[in-house]
């Protein structure tokens, strides 16, 4: 890497080469309040993360999480979160999707009530994407953005667009482009910060405000966290304390034994929780990698019919209301089909089960991955909840034990499971090293939550020796040539486009992640060394 010849304020350092608009963005007074933030924070972010890496080793000694026993009074006290924004009392239907142009309108034009723009999960970190994502929301704020295609095609917003919230990365990632004082910022704090820096004041002169999701959180001390950051914030920019607002995803096992604990955290700036709950599957087999009684069956057996799911999104919509606030649902990831009835009809079918059975549990609202399915999610919620949100329904009839957090599903390991794990994990990983972080596989919308269950779960069933349905043991032989295979299926798929693809790199590193000699952390952040 080397730095960039743009003017940085002292102690801060670029560590790329220019990319369009990076000067208004990352301008003087913005990177000098990014480094405000960094170094009020970055320390307490470290401590955070240590305190992770101790849990971890409980863990795998085989201690169980239970819910805090030092935090009793506050599950047990009544209390609410600041009262809810005009703008943000229904919230039906959400959709998500990275920071590209043309997303973001296509996005904000759904018809859906909040648009999540997501410098997460669904957005692989190079630093074009980082930066120019950050001037696309700048324009959308300021409702100028729009886009022309290559045929030509022009995009723009229409009069009255969706409800923004963004989504910067999560605490454990870091920003290896802009260094502070010698160290990389935080990515959370740079997403942040940036967006922050210029467009709170706008929204707020707009009648909106700055609204995030806040994910990847496994301790209510890591809420506390940003709620220190948003004070900190809003002085420093100038705009009234409890602008701004944020939903926690809860898509950590451990994190779910703490709802009340980061709802309190949060209390002045609370937008709710949300059940993230493809990561939190991710995070209920990595938490539980090492113990041989937590092995799941193949992914698609783990469906939100199972006690600790069902349980899960139980315990957070009572937690929720009884706090006055949103409960999000999950995502119906889920694309339409073009070209085949059948099978778009039975895609929409899932779409239409699953939204039904969360309005029915109590949910506020859900997340849909493609514009196609907001009217058949917000159909499903108006019929089922015509007012603005059933905040007022309180699900008092929710006992939640530890043990139903925890119970684990039964059923079968298969050849097909395991191949579909490489093959999409694969898949994902490649067109993440390409720059592309929200990926259509198998008529489903994929993220990065999708990657690490796979990865994770068939580490889990190597270090177990668990036997496939047809008595096949699961070690890293298997894994090798399952690897292989997948790999000379895309050659044939491709073709000659097979030599300019990145493939061969992305199977390398999934087949390391799922045969590592310990259960890695993050996926991401092994293959972040590979991006630009």
């Amino acid at each position: 890497m080397t730095s960039s010849s743009q003017p940085t304020p002292d102690g801060v350092r670029l560590l790329h080469a220019p990319v369009v608009a990076q000067a208004d963005i990352l301008s003087p007074n913005a990177l000098a309040f990014v480094a405000s933030l960094h170094r009020q924070f970055d320390g307490r972010r470290q401590e955070l993360l240590a305190q992770r890496a101790e849990r971890r080793a409980l863990w795998r000694a085989g201690t169980r999480p239970t819910f805090l026993p030092d935090t009793a009074h506050v599950r047990a006290e009544d209390w609410s979160v600041a009262p809810i924004p005009a703008d943000l009392q229904d919230r039906r239907v959400e959709i998500t999707g990275p920071v590209d142009r043309k997303m973001i309108i296509n996005a904000l034009n759904s018809g859906a009530s909040v648009f999540m723009a997501d410098f997460e999960d669904s957005n692989s970190p190079t630093w074009q994407n980082v930066v120019e994502g950050q001037v696309n929301l700048r324009d959308a704020v300021r409702r100028t953005i729009a886009f022309t295609s290559p045929e030509g095609k022009a995009y723009a917003l229409d009069p009255d667009p969706a409800v923004l919230f963004v989504r910067p990365r999560g605490w454990h990632l870091e920003e290896r482009h802009c260094l502070v004082d010698g160290a990389p910022v935080s990515g959370s704090l740079f997403d942040f910060g940036l967006f922050l820096f210029h467009n709170a004041r706008e929204q707020l002169a707009r009648g909106t405000g700055p609204y995030f999701y806040l994910p990847k959180l496994e301790h209510h001390l890591e809420a506390r966290l940003w709620n220190d950051v948003f004070v900190f914030a809003q002085d420093a920019v100038g705009i009234p304390q409890g602008s701004i607002r944020g939903t926690v995803l809860i898509e950590n096992i451990l994190a779910a034994f703490q709802m009340d604990e980061i709802l309190w955290e949060l209390r002045h700036h609370s937008a709710g929780l949300n059940c993230g709950r493809w990561d939190y599957i991710f995070s209920f087999i990595k938490t539980f990698a090492d113990q041989a009684d937590f092995v799941l069956p193949d992914r698609s057996q783990v469906t939100m019919d199972r006690q600790f799911l069902r349980s899960y999104v139980d315990l957070l919509i009572h937690t929720c209301h009884r706090r006055g606030i949103h409960a999000m649902g999950g995502m119906a990831a889920q694309i339409p089909i073009k070209g085949d009835d059948a099978a778009n009809a039975a895609a929409l079918a899932k779409v239409r089960q699953d939204k039904v059975r969360e309005v029915e549990a109590g949910h506020d609202g859900t997340w849909v991955a493609h514009p196609g399915l907001v009217p058949i999610a917000k159909a499903i919620f108006d019929e089922y909840m015509p007012e603005s949100n059933q905040i007022a329904r309180r699900r008092d009839d929710v006992h939640v034990e530890a043990s139903a957090l925890l119970a684990v599903p039964e059923g079968t390991i298969t050849r097909a499971g395991l191949r579909h794990n490489v093959d999409v994990g694969v898949r994902y990983l490649e067109a993440w090293l390409r720059g592309t972080g929200c990926v259509p596989i198998y008529n489903l919308m994929e993220d990065a939550a999708t990657a690490e269950i796979s990865r994770t779960q068939v580490w889990q069933w190597v270090r177990h020796g668990v036997r496939l349905a047809d008595g096949t043991p699961v070690d890293a032989t298997l894994v090798a040539a399952t690897v292989h295979d997948v790999l000379q299926s895309f050659v044939t798929e491709l073709g000659p486009a097979y030599a300019e693809s990145r493939f061969p790199l992305a199977a390398r590193l999934f087949q390391e992640l799922m045969t590592a000699p310990t259960c890695p952390e993050w996926l991401t952040v092994a293959a972040y060394a590979h991006l630009d």
